[in-house]
């Protein structure tokens, strides 16, 4: 009981803070979203849908998305993380493992690659020099996108003007 009422009470405080309200899809978020190369699932859509009305309002999004496999759950994520870049706004993706972020890295990569969006990854085996220039060019507001595993929870992480973060987390059942 304790917890719930802390739950409450942390998420009334959030609300109060209020939040960043995107606004209407841009000609490219279009264009991004068409150049998807399956045929949209009824539930894909929406979903979308949802995410997109969530980012319109004017309060912290809490957005839980879950399927199978082969669901699109990373295609929503990418089309919600160019909303933000639209807009503006840097977004941070946090991963469970070193593995998926390069994966994660890898298929932002090739999605975003005709838009001029800016793709970092951090993990353990970014090299020091390497991370100290991501680190430098995500506070200064050149990294649209900062894919990392926990590594992006440290005190040395920051960013100019944060807009969405999306926590992909595998669940194993069984």
């Amino acid at each position: 009981q304790e917890l719930a009422a802390e739950l409450l009470d942390i998420q009334a405080q959030r609300q109060k803070i209020g939040g960043f309200a995107f606004g209407s899809d841009t000609l490219w978020q279009k264009e991004f979203e068409q150049s998807f190369p399956y045929q949209e699932t009824a539930d894909q859509t929406t979903a979308a849908g949802q995410i997109k009305t969530d980012m319109a309002a004017a309060i912290p999004m809490d957005r839980l998305l879950c399927g199978d496999v082969g669901y699109g759950k990373t295609e929503l994520a990418m089309r919600a993380a160019f909303k933000a870049v639209q807009a503006g706004k840097q977004v941070a993706v946090l991963v469970p493992t070193t593995v998926l972020c390069i994966q994660h890295g890898r298929t932002l990569a090739e999605r975003f690659a005709d838009f001029p969006v800016s793709i970092e990854i951090l993990n353990r085996f970014t090299a020091s020099k390497q991370v100290r220039q991501i680190l430098k060019d995500t506070r200064a507001g050149s990294v649209d996108i900062l894919i990392g595993t926990h590594r992006l929870l440290s005190d040395d992480v920051g960013f100019k003007d944060l807009g969405l973060m999306i926590i992909d987390e595998e669940q194993r059942f069984g």
